[in-house]
């Protein structure tokens, strides 16, 4: 089964990850690491409720890291991984400009 993560930005080339040969991340592991680029990247959940639910925080995330930050070939490949596998989806298109995910 083809496993990719693509990440687009307004006016940028889409940032594609191919994960088809690459060793899935655990779970536990990825929402560990989503959340913890989270706080790192000084993000903010959002909903106004303040829920923020696994699909936001990757987004939010993606948003943060902005396109140079997935210049840096490790950092992509480890977001790839963590979004696949805490969203549970091999394929996942993330659109930066409206905050959004598509499987």
């Amino acid at each position: 089964m083809r496993s990719e993560i693509r990440v687009m930005f307004p006016g940028r080339q889409p940032v594609q990850v191919d994960l088809n040969e690459v060793q899935p991340m655990p779970h536990d592991v990825a929402r560990w690491w989503l959340n913890d680029q989270f706080t790192q990247m000084g993000c903010e959940p959002l909903r106004p409720t303040g829920k923020l639910l696994t699909a936001d925080t990757v987004v939010v995330v993606a948003q943060a890291a902005g396109p140079d930050k997935f210049e840096d070939k490790k950092w992509a490949l480890e977001f790839a991984r963590a979004a696949s596998s805490a969203l549970g989806k091999p394929m996942v298109h993330i659109d930066v400009a409206t905050l959004s995910i598509s499987y």
